[in-house]
């Protein structure tokens, strides 16, 4: 009997909870504040989650004006515009008291950031007690976050769903959580994508090519990779986020709403699949595994199915997770995607865990047709549409708020425990701190770090200095002196050091013996990508200090390189480092994007000088989109025609630079004499996903001029080219070819013979490229192709190589 009573009420408690999931699809009476909050259907003109429907930017802002103007819960405010010049906007949710005195929660969430402004590190009882007194007046702020990826259409669409209940609803659970809350709710981090999206949607809807990807990047730089900007700030979106909401109000929950592959789980939710970066302290850990834990445990006691943790994404790199180096946890959901907004069916036996860099289900922690321990209940297949994506997001961001808002002391109470640990004093033996010696690229590198809360001290009495910087990377930067001390014992000392150091990522392997791929890459050690000297400090640095000292710096506009002469390839399947290529540029670097027709159409060298083909898959350049799949005139590659007019440009004079796997397309294309030493080998011979490499120059070439004898690579599925078996030291021998004579190969750049090529990340098979080639320039007709067998401009962030870069385009044959 009372099994049977159970079961009736888990019934009726999963029909309730399905009705109210829906509440926010649809105004309700017993659910609205008033008449006069507007649902988001009654300014969209449908309701977010209707089938092949998405709504425009301005739509969106009217949205949230429209609430910001109905309700007493709501302020809706502009904060910057975003790199297409769009308003950046965000919204700020609470109950109207709390709305009135957001200064005071403001204050008490910087007391608590930073426990040493409630008293002295050497007295904790005083600074307990008087945190123990904000606790008890505080809210847990919550961000959540929406829209970085735009072809992740639920994310924006569920925003408004969220903020409708929020800003109407009278159920004491919404109740509790405007109360014990504050929510910082942002519609998209990408503005300008979601109009990209949304009109190429419009403009294939009805076609064959409906749901199809646009032919575009859909943020106009860095597409996918905006969310792996979190500590190089490069973008003007991630710079608005950092320093106009989650500085200023320190979240102990960031909330990532993200959308995923179609063919594995149905949402993702933390914690974390292994590794944790090692500066993430593991309050933070504790936290986001609480949260996520609860959080699909009760999404399946609601009902939903397909539901994984510890599985799939890691939380290595600060570059996707700023708030775990800020006292708060991230929560990032992947739920699974459509069409965009078109639906679409899964069959069972087509379910497989494929993520975007793993393969197969032992790489990816679980088997979506198999219930384990952090997977289940088994979704069977079947038709997946956009409300399902906005259901699953909608849900998951209630459950969230409602344990934010339950939990409140706690939150508070762990948020201070973090900032506690880290502002206490080093003990003996322990990393003191960093030392940076002021050069060329230290102004880049400190900017960061001040960005991210770094606070940056300087030995008094020091002389000032001034750096001449390339004219690429600026002008001229004023110092106070000629080091720059970074302590750990402050707030945000863990971010520091997990830019400064060198990462050691572990060898981690399936029960096959494959390595498990990392979800991003495995280095992000800022100096040794900028070329600033860090060294670490272990006792304590003596003397007194200036501190928080803002650098002077005089920055003239770059010297354009040649005269519009430089084309930049630009593929119809849209490709990051293409991007990544047009911020660098920036104002340095007059040059013309170069579609496939256009290279077709041949004729190169009556008007360019310089052609760069940056990073891409070689099938993906010859090929292009196969017919079919899109418009045909996005389809068909370069082709075989591309190819002969990049030929005959080369052959005519001009000069052709091929970066990272590009180099791979000319090598087999050109028929050159040089070998990918590590083209085809097995992954657990030779592996290196995202890692920085050593690499010794010959500085008497142009191409190195102005360049240390070592340097770094950037190496991510990266060739390294053997010629003709010739190693470095005989780096000028001839070579010949089956159809056509290339009088010189010339090696500029090599990986060391007798040292570990890896610095920080993770490399499998270092010995295979010993010696091998990394950087190389071939005489070709008049002209010349330059192979960059790494990434010499990777993610706006590796200064210590754009004079490579830069100097490939500017000299001259």
């Amino acid at each position: 009997m009372k099994r049977r009573m159970s079961l009736k009420i888990v019934f009726i408690l999963f029909v309730a909870f399905s009705i109210q999931s829906d509440a926010a699809l649809k105004p309700s009476a017993a659910l609205a504040q008033n008449q006069n909050v507007p649902a988001p259907e009654e300014v969209l003109g449908f309701r977010p989650g209707d089938d092949r429907k998405l709504a425009s930017w301005s739509q969106i802002v009217q949205y949230f004006q429209r609430l910001d103007a109905a309700s007493d819960r709501v302020r809706f405010q502009e904060i910057g515009k975003t790199t297409m010049g769009a308003p950046f906007v965000y919204a700020t949710i609470s109950s109207p008291e709390n709305l009135k005195r957001l200064d005071e929660y403001r204050r008490i969430q910087d007391q608590l950031a930073d426990p040493r402004v409630l008293g002295s590190p050497a007295n904790p009882a005083l600074a307990d007690g008087k945190a123990r007194a904000l606790i008890t007046r505080g809210r847990t702020v919550v961000a959540i976050t929406c829209g970085i990826h735009s072809t992740e259409v639920g994310s924006t669409l569920s925003s408004t769903l969220i903020a409708y209940r929020l800003a109407s609803s009278n159920e004491p659970e919404i109740q509790e959580i405007l109360r014990n809350t504050i929510i910082l709710l942002v519609p998209s981090t990408n503005p300008d994508g979601v109009d990209i999206v949304k009109n190429w949607y419009d403009k294939t809807l009805g076609t064959p090519y409906e749901g199809a990807d646009p032919p575009e990047l859909y943020h106009k730089y860095v597409g996918h990779d905006n969310n792996r900007d979190w500590y190089a700030f490069t973008q003007v979106e991630t710079q608005l986020v950092v320093d106009k909401i989650l500085n200023v109000w320190h979240p102990q929950i960031v909330h990532d709403i993200h959308q995923q592959g179609s063919a594995g789980s149905r949402l993702f939710l933390p914690p974390y699949m292994a590794p944790v970066e090692p500066n993430v302290p593991q309050k933070i850990v504790e936290g986001y595994t609480e949260l996520g834990n609860y959080m699909a445990k009760e999404m399946r006691a609601a009902g939903f199915k397909g539901i994984t943790t510890n599985s799939t994404y890691d939380a290595w790199t600060p570059a996707r997770a700023y708030s775990h180096y800020h006292g708060g946890v991230r929560i990032l959901s992947e739920t699974a995607s459509a069409k965009l907004a078109t639906p679409i069916t899964m069959k069972f036996e087509e379910l497989r865990a494929r993520g975007e860099f793993g393969e197969g289900a032992s790489s990816q922690g679980y088997d979506p047709k198999i219930e384990s321990a952090n997977f289940g209940p088994v979704w069977q297949g079947g038709e997946w549409r956009l409300r399902d994506i906005t259901n699953n997001m909608t849900t998951a961001a209630f459950f969230l708020l409602k344990h934010a808002a339950q939990d409140r002391e706690h939150w508070l109470q762990r948020f201070f425990e973090i900032g506690k640990e880290a502002v206490r004093p080093r003990n003996d033996g322990e990393l003191y701190g960093f030392k940076v010696n002021v050069g060329t690229n230290t102004k880049p590198l400190l900017d960061a770090l001040e960005r991210g809360g770094v606070e940056i001290s300087w030995p008094k009495g020091d002389k000032p200095v001034e750096v001449t910087t390339d004219s690429h990377l600026g002008g001229r930067a004023g110092y106070p002196g000629r080091v720059a001390i970074v302590q750990l014992s402050q707030p945000y000392g863990g971010f520091a050091k997990a830019l400064l150091e060198r990462q050691h990522y572990p060898d981690l392997r399936n029960s096959s013996g494959l390595p498990i791929a990392p979800y991003d890459v495995t280095a992000h050690t800022v100096p040794l990508l900028m070329n600033v000297d860090v060294q670490p400090i272990i006792a304590p640095y003596k003397g007194t200090f200036l501190k928080r000292v803002h650098l002077t710096v005089g920055l003239p506009d770059c010297q354009l390189t040649g005269n519009k002469d430089v084309g930049l390839y630009k593929s119809a399947v849209p490709v990051m480092d293409e991007g990544w290529t047009r911020w660098v540029f920036g104002g340095c670097t007059e040059y013309a994007s170069l579609m496939d027709a256009q290279i077709r159409a041949g004729n190169l060298h009556s008007v360019y000088r310089v052609i760069i083909i940056p990073d891409q898959a070689r099938n993906a350049i010859l090929e292009g989109h196969r017919p079919g799949r899109m418009p045909p005139e996005y389809t068909g590659g370069l082709g075989q025609e591309g190819v002969k007019a990049l030929r005959e440009f080369v052959e005519q004079g001009g000069t052709l630079v091929c970066l990272n796997r590009a180099s791979d397309f000319v090598i087999e294309q050109f028929k050159l004499p040089i070998r990918n030493v590590v083209s085809g080998l097995p992954r657990q011979d030779f592996y290196v996903p995202g890692s920085i490499l050593r690499i010794e120059l010959d500085t008497s070439d142009p191409i190195a001029r102005g360049m240390p004898k070592e340097s770094i690579a950037w190496a991510e599925n990266s060739p390294a080219f053997e010629i003709r078996g010739v190693s470095p030291a005989n780096a000028d021998a001839q070579a010949a070819t089956s159809r056509m004579p290339v009088p010189r190969v010339k090696i500029i750049a090599w990986y060391p013979r007798d040292k570990d090529p890896l610095l920080s990340g993770w490399l499998l098979g270092g010995d295979l490229i010993k010696g091998k080639a990394a950087l190389v320039e071939v005489s070709f007709g008049k002209g010349r192709i330059i192979l960059f067998g790494f990434r010499p401009q990777y993610r706006g962030q590796s200064l210590a190589t754009y004079p490579l870069f830069f100097n490939a385009i500017s000299a001259r044959n």
